[in-house]
């Protein structure tokens, strides 16, 4: 899994990089706080080398809670930046902070 974060000098903007590989999986979906939880907004896409990858602009300075959703189990990233504990999830949320 891997995470990656390209601050943008021109705009207030992050182009933040979801991967992963070695994961056995028809699909994967990010989901968290910048899609308000949609467990379709944010697919990554599979290629033939069995990476899964997407990337989205979110806003600097700001923390986002995030999950994956790899065949309709949630997982979280190990490389999140921290972890936040959801009450309504009853489990960890990945945190990415930008």
């Amino acid at each position: 899994m891997a995470i990656k974060k390209k601050f943008l000098k021109s705009k207030p903007v992050c182009k933040v990089t979801f991967e992963l590989e070695g994961i056995e999986a028809d699909s994967i979906v990010a989901v968290g706080d910048f899609n308000a939880w949609d467990a379709e907004a944010t697919p990554l896409t599979k290629f033939k080398n069995g990476k899964f990858k997407t990337t989205i602009d979110l806003e600097k300075g700001n923390s986002y809670e995030f999950r994956y959703i790899v065949d309709g189990v949630y997982t979280n990233d190990a490389q999140a930046d921290a972890y936040a504990f959801n009450a309504y999830a009853g489990a960890e949320n990945g945190v990415l902070n930008l």
